[in-house]
């Protein structure tokens, strides 16, 4: 039995790593911290364990066997990398940190202790997105040729636990990034895993359109941001986030091929169409993905990988030794914005 503690009880504490800890077998939520108390009250009423004072009861806690680090971004490098001194194994949220050399000082951390260092992609584990990696894999489609993956929904405010245009989402002092890193980071990935292909050069635009605080001013980070990616086997594409997409939220990504076209999550019946180059289509129902307006979240998956990772201590494709890679991007996203030019990976 794997017991956990959880850092931050926010919305992802709450309607992700604590009920799919709760519904792993082979964990036990012993506890959790917040730095405002009602928030871990709420959450220990409704799974169990019990509130820790500060982080360091957390960390000095010797029946702890792992942590969730669900802060916001500012701390995830700093909580990590004490709760890998600490003996703990990890499971940081996305994104991994705000600076590549906190990126790497987390890694250094789990090397250097012996521990295990997960990131919660979840896009990684979707069984649609699984199906698509084998198919491109296989070479039924040919080569990839180009993409377009987009993410966009109405914005964090109305996912985080105070529903309150004053969201930690929105100020760079603690999120660093906007929706280019909240959203950016997931699709970033995605395409690095279907593909199998490492990014070689970015040009990005980042810009905040429409989000205001609640006293009316802009916000601090982007809210809107678009991506033109290319790959190391040549193939060229888009990456679209946005927090301003007041209708139904958009988690879909396509794939052109030499011998076709790969649609994911961009029908409401099937998960994944393809259309081959002679317009026959073939249509998996798959599973769905969860959007952030849904009452009742679907499994990511990432916890049940997290304990199954360290019953068995063995890599797993969320490993952040893999995600650093992403980060990569991230950052190099973030410089072509500010300097308006075209940054090589």
């Amino acid at each position: 039995m794997i017991k956990v503690a959880i850092i931050g009880c926010g919305a992802i504490a709450h309607k992700r790593h604590a009920i799919e800890y709760f519904n792993n077998s082979n964990a036990e939520l012993v506890g959790c911290f917040d730095q405002q108390v009602s928030r871990a009250e709420s959450l220990v009423a409704a799974f169990g364990g019990k509130v820790y004072p500060n982080v360091e009861a957390i960390f000095t806690d010797p029946t702890i066997d792992a942590v969730s680090v669900c802060s916001a971004n500012a701390f995830h490098a700093a909580l990590t990398i004490q709760a890998l001194n600490a003996g703990k194994h990890v499971l940081c949220e996305k994104p991994m940190a705000t600076t590549y050399a906190d990126c790497l000082a987390m890694v250094s951390a789990a090397e250097k202790n012996g521990r295990r260092i997960l990131i919660g992609h979840n896009q990684r584990l979707t069984a649609t997105h699984r199906k698509a990696h084998d198919i491109l894999a296989s070479g039924e489609l040919g080569n990839v040729l180009s993409f377009a993956s987009t993410f966009g929904h109405q914005g964090p405010e109305n996912w985080s636990v105070d529903h309150s245009k004053n969201t930690w989402f929105f100020t760079k002092s603690a999120a660093a990034f906007g929706s280019m890193a909240d959203l950016g980071i997931h699709k970033i990935d995605l395409i690095r895993y279907l593909t199998g292909s490492e990014v070689v050069s970015v040009q990005s635009t980042l810009a905040t359109i429409d989000k205001k605080f609640e006293n009316g001013q802009p916000i601090d980070v982007d809210d809107n941001s678009i991506h033109v990616i290319r790959l190391q086997n040549g193939a060229i594409g888009t990456v679209t986030t946005s927090w301003t997409y007041y209708g139904d939220e958009n988690n879909s990504t396509t794939i052109y091929c030499e011998k076709g076209i790969m649609k994911l999550y961009g029908d409401p019946e099937y998960s994944l169409e393809i259309t081959h180059k002679d317009l026959t289509r073939v249509h998996y129902e798959i599973d769905r993905i969860s959007t952030n307006t849904d009452k009742q979240q679907v499994s990511s998956g990432v916890i049940d990988l997290f304990i199954d990772s360290l019953i068995h201590d063995q890599p797993s494709l969320i490993d952040a030794q893999e995600i650093i890679r992403s980060m990569e991007v991230v950052f190099a996203c973030l410089e072509s914005g500010e300097k308006h030019q075209i940054v090589y990976v």
